[in-house]
Parts: structure tokens; sequence; C-alpha cells
């Protein structure tokens, strides 16, 4: 299903809000036992990959020993992250602030573009994605397949520093290179404040993207983690702002549609209620009522 494609796998799944990350003490007491043993022997590499393994557990006296003995904070892991990277993505703030200090990069990228902006806010650490931003990080760098900060923390529900974010300067309407921008994610995925926040950007309620999907078409086939009801929601919602219910994408498919081949009753039900026509044909020449597999919900979309 091309709804589908580029959707959950650009981004990683975590937690309504990342709590603060504590310190490892028995991986530092591991990390310091092995450099005190080897770091006559330890090569240029080897200092790196243990400020990587440093940054990642939050062994701040570790991580202050190596970069005074000569580590760099512009080191690069195999993906090309630096260790700021690292330490952001953890949630380590007394990391992020030690390596800051000492000159890391703050818009450093890695192979695939992203920055320790973008790590924080798709984890959701607010503390740090503050602290980033306050340092001079640009919020309009993307990540992985053009995504931007914002689209990340939208995908993963972060309403604050989807907040922070914008208010800092961040484009919201920037799509990404599927051709998503950050409130078809949001759509998608049941977000309803996050939608709300974006919408008050004066983007186009009817707007149409990658394969003349609208947010109505994305908030009707949610993405499959998310409860009916929460999806529901944002239906709703954006009928309530003027979503043209009758609209179809490259397909000839409509919200109705679907709503019905992802078998969601009540969206179906929502949508039949606002007017929605089940009689219409996509352009296979089928009908709501032939896309589900729900001999109930097929019933109920069968025109009498």
């Amino acid at each position: 299903m091309y709804r589908r494609i580029a959707l959950a796998a650009l981004f990683v799944v975590g937690a309504a809000q990342a709590a603060p990350a504590a310190t490892d003490p028995a991986r530092c007491r591991e990390l310091n036992r092995k450099y005190e043993t080897g770091k006559a022997q330890f090569t240029a590499i080897e200092v790196s990959l243990t400020l990587f393994a440093a940054a990642n557990a939050n062994c701040v006296n570790l991580a202050t020993r190596l970069l005074d003995q000569g580590a760099s904070v512009d080191a690069r892991d195999r993906l090309g992250a630096r260790p700021l990277s690292q330490a952001a993505r953890s949630g380590h703030l007394e990391m992020v602030d030690l390596l800051l200090e000492r000159g890391a990069p703050v818009d450093a990228r890695n192979l695939a573009g992203s920055t320790a902006l973008y790590f924080a806010a798709e984890r959701g650490h607010v503390a740090i994605v503050q602290r980033l931003i306050d340092r001079g990080a640009d919020v309009n760098l993307s990540g992985r397949s053009g995504a931007s900060p914002v689209a990340a923390a939208a995908y993963a529900g972060r309403d604050m520093i989807v907040k922070m974010l914008l208010a800092r300067g961040a484009d919201g309407r920037k799509p990404d290179d599927t051709g998503k921008p950050p409130i078809v994610y949001a759509a998608a995925g049941g977000q309803l404040g996050i939608v709300k926040q974006l919408l008050a950007l004066d983007i186009d309620v009817n707007a149409r993207y990658a394969n003349d999907l609208t947010l109505l078409m994305w908030a009707s086939g949610p993405d499959e983690a998310v409860p009916e009801a929460q999806a529901l929601e944002i239906v709703a919602y954006l009928l309530q702002a003027g979503a043209k219910i009758d609209d179809y994408d490259a397909r000839g498919r409509t919200a109705l549609m679907i709503a019905a081949e992802g078998n969601h009753p009540a969206i179906v039900k929502a949508l039949l209620a606002h007017g929605a026509d089940p009689a219409l044909t996509d352009k296979a020449g089928k009908r709501a009522a032939d896309l589900t597999v729900l001999s109930a919900l097929r019933e109920e979309l069968t025109p009498r």
C-alpha cells in the first residue's frame, strides 16, 4: 500500500515523553577499567570508540579525561555521527553540555543528514532540544530521507518539542523526500495537538500530498499502532475544519474507502454521518463496501 511507504520506517518509535536518562554506573566502571588497563596501547580509533561509549552511558568523568588527553569531539562512528549526537539521542544533558563546552560542532550531521537536534527531537528529550537551540542549532536541518526535526517530533507525538521548534523558526511545512510534511505524520499518527499546531500555520486542510492524498485520507487510514478512537478525533477535527469528504486520491479512493479498507468501523460511521458517499467507485471500479473484510461493515456500506 503506497500510503505506508516511508511512514514509520523513517522514525524511531518511543514513549510519549522521554524521561531524562541516567548514568549507567556499572557500564562506566567497566569502561574505566578497560581504559586504565589498555590506554598505553590504545590507538586513536580505540580512544574515539571509548569516547562514544562514554557518551552513550553518560560517563562524564571518563569523557572529561579522554577529552583532556586528546580525544576529539569531531570523531565519527561508522554511521558518521559525532559524540554529541550519541549523547543527545541517549538523553544525557550533562554529557551534551560537556561536549558543547569542548567545542563539539552543534550542527554536525551523520551520513543520513541527522543532527544532534534531530535525534533529541525524535527521542523526546525536551531539555536537550532546548539546550541545542540555545547554542544555535539549525532547527531546519533535515535528517533521514529529508525529514525535518519537526517531522520527527510530529510522528513521535512530541507536542512540546514541536512547539519549541516552531517558536524558533522551524519550517512546519517542509516536506521530506517522500513528499510528506510534518502534518501528514501527525494526522496518520493520531496526534491531534500537533495537527492543531500545524494547521494554525495556515496550512490548507484540503492540500494534496504524495499520490494526491489529503489529511483526511491519512487520518482515516491511520498508522497501525494508533487506537481507532484516537484517529477518530483527528477525523472529526479535520471535518470540522472544512476537509472535503469525497475527495479522491490517485487511485480514485476516498477517505471512506480508505477507512473501509483499514477496517475502521467507527471512522466509517463518522464519515457516513457527515455525508460520505458509499456509492462512489475507485479507478478499479470498487466501492467502499468492496474493500473491507468485515461483513457488518460491508453491509453498512452497501447502498440500499
